[in-house]
């Protein structure tokens, strides 16, 4: 009795994917995509922006102030940093930049850059304006982290960039 070859397994539409298209990254350290590494950082400094705003609103206690400028300078300084990579990375892989949720992500992260680089300015040049323009900006920057932050998922969970997929034996 002769035994039928076991089926060679399918591979997953992201695999296939990844086969087909470059979607490597071409700025990374040993492996790991650097702008994976620092998109962290600007979304922290964005929410507690946000989060210090809301608490000096409610005391009153210009700390929160103080706080607020540093922070604020953060997610300006390391949004910056996050997209000088994201951008590079965008421009050197052609898989990359035939997606179009690479390009929603693109111009929702610029355009956060740009919003927390106003919301340090304003706290640098009038701190007493914090409220309400400053409470304003950093819920703008907010809603801009969720919009730029789901097209990043799209990039990763629906189109493999920025991971690393060996098949299965």
């Amino acid at each position: 009795m002769a035994k039928t070859p076991t089926p060679i397994p399918a591979h997953s539409a992201v695999q296939l994917e990844l086969e087909r298209l470059d979607v490597g990254s071409k700025v990374a350290i040993v492996g790991h995509p650097i702008h994976v590494l620092l998109v962290h950082f600007p979304v922290a400094f964005v929410i507690a922006t946000l989060g210090v705003d809301v608490i000096y609103w409610w005391s009153g206690d210009v700390f929160w102030l103080r706080v607020g400028i540093w922070s604020a300078g953060m997610a300006f300084v390391s949004g910056v940093a996050a997209s000088i990579i994201g951008t590079a990375e965008l421009l050197l892989v052609r898989g990359i930049r035939l997606h179009e949720a690479s390009w929603s992500h693109a111009i929702a992260a610029m355009t956060l850059v740009a919003i927390s680089g106003a919301n340090w300015g304003l706290r640098l040049t009038d701190p007493v304006s914090v409220l309400p323009h400053g409470l304003l900006l950093s819920v703008l920057a907010s809603v801009m982290v969720g919009f730029a932050g789901w097209h990043g998922g799209k990039l990763v969970f629906d189109h493999g960039i920025g991971i690393l997929v060996s098949p299965k034996d």
